[in-house]
């Protein structure tokens, strides 16, 4: 069961990824039981609480620069007794290099630093494995795109979220917006991309045909 209220969780003053984007996050990243997952800019932890709660045999890696989050994320984790999981103290993509083999990585704050974090994922990545991201900004979301287009070992696809909650005013309801969310997620579909390998075939052929040149001269 996934969904936690968001009201369950300690906060502070850190940003937290909202109820129903965390659900619709969580059911594209399709975590396993025995799956390990990173959650880079994992804020308040919740992410990295409920994907702890589904790969009970599995393992979460929380990756958070922010010393407040650090230990709201250990609060959070103690309070719902997850005990899976590994706190990292970096800014992403360093501290990415401790992590082992992955199924998922969920991605909810790249620092300005994203096609550097998707590069240090990727090698780490198995095939079939998932990629989902969460973007406020349309810039990012641009650099999301292109970076995914260029690799064309994954497959990927977005959405952008628009949630409005119920709030009362008196004696009167009214809905109240939460930022639009663009969700892309993206799964690796090989291990190897194609764009590179037919490069390399490119400047085998011109190296050669230089290399024969210059013996037959």
């Amino acid at each position: 069961m996934i969904g936690i209220d968001d009201e369950n969780f300690i906060r502070g003053k850190i940003p937290m990824t909202k109820r129903e984007v965390r659900i619709l996050t969580l059911a594209n990243a399709e975590i396993g039981a025995a799956d390990r997952v990173v959650d880079i800019g994992a804020g308040t932890g919740s992410i990295s609480i409920e994907a702890a709660r589904i790969a009970t045999e599995g393992h979460i890696y929380a990756l958070e620069r922010k010393l407040e989050a650090i230990q709201l994320i250990r609060q959070n984790a103690e309070k719902f007794r997850v005990k899976n999981i590994t706190i990292i103290n970096a800014e992403a993509p360093d501290g990415l290099q401790e992590i082992p083999r992955i199924d998922v990585a969920i991605i909810g704050g790249s620092g300005g630093f994203l096609e550097e974090i998707l590069h240090t994922i990727d090698p780490k990545l198995k095939v079939g494995g998932r990629i989902v991201m969460n973007f406020i900004t349309i810039q990012s979301l641009a650099a999301c795109l292109n970076w995914f287009k260029n690799h064309t070992d994954y497959k990927y696809s977005a959405i952008q979220v628009q949630i409005n909650r119920l709030k009362s005013i008196g004696f009167y309801d009214m809905a109240e917006a939460i930022n639009p969310v663009h969700i892309v997620t993206a799964k690796k579909i090989c291990q190897c991309q194609t764009s590179n390998l037919v490069n390399f075939s490119d400047a085998k052929s011109k190296f050669t045909h230089i290399f024969r040149s210059f013996v037959q001269d």
